[in-house]
């Protein structure tokens, strides 16, 4: 009986081992399309203990940097769930974390906008602004990461063409292009069936 209790209790041990998640290969990524908007795993440290939660959808439609286009385009897909990812972390070195924003479609979750808000005096003020879709923006050490898939005409929505990854670091109270990167996808493997005959 007791070989028993201890063969279940390592067994309960090492399967809540794998439930607990890793980075992986991103600190940080597009959440799935039927995720829970803005539940992003917050990290475990910030300059202030806790992360301060923030109204994502309330932040961008307040936001007068925001086009007009993207806060008309904002709706919930279902219900009340709006698709928004919101990623929290240290990139300008304010004393709370910054929070970045990332408006999608509801139906291929193509990005329309992504956005960058520090904390200053109680308020959240819009620091990067991208809005030429599809984009989408991510926290990766430190600095910020902003991914710009590139369309042919023809292409499907998910097989662009051609993608360019810019990488931007705070200074002197801006963000400042550091790296960039462009790949030019192949078409071959896009035109490969998809399964057996």
């Amino acid at each position: 009986m007791a070989g028993a209790v201890v063969l279940a209790v390592s067994l309960g041990v090492s399967l809540g081992g794998c439930a607990a998640g890793g980075t992986g290969a991103r600190d940080e990524g597009p959440a799935r399309a039927d995720a829970v908007p803005g539940a992003a795993a917050s990290p475990s440290s910030s300059p202030s203990g806790t992360p301060h939660r923030v109204d994502a959808v309330r932040l961008v439609k307040s936001d007068p940097r925001v086009s007009a286009e993207v806060k008309r385009e904002l709706k919930p897909c279902v219900a009340d769930e709006y698709p928004v990812d919101v990623s929290y972390g240290e990139l300008t070195g304010a004393s709370a974390e910054d929070v970045v924003v990332n408006v999608l479609t509801c139906g291929d979750a193509v990005g329309v906008g992504s956005y960058v808000y520090r904390r200053q005096s109680g308020a959240y003020e819009n620091v990067f602004t991208a809005e030429d879709p599809p984009v989408y923006a991510e926290i990766d050490r430190g600095d910020l990461v902003v991914t710009k898939q590139v369309y042919a005409k023809g292409d499907p929505v998910l097989n662009p063409s051609r993608e360019n990854v810019i990488t931007y670091r705070w200074s002197a109270g801006r963000f400042t292009e550091r790296f960039r990167t462009h790949t030019d996808y192949g078409n071959a493997a896009g035109n490969a069936p998809t399964g057996a005959p």
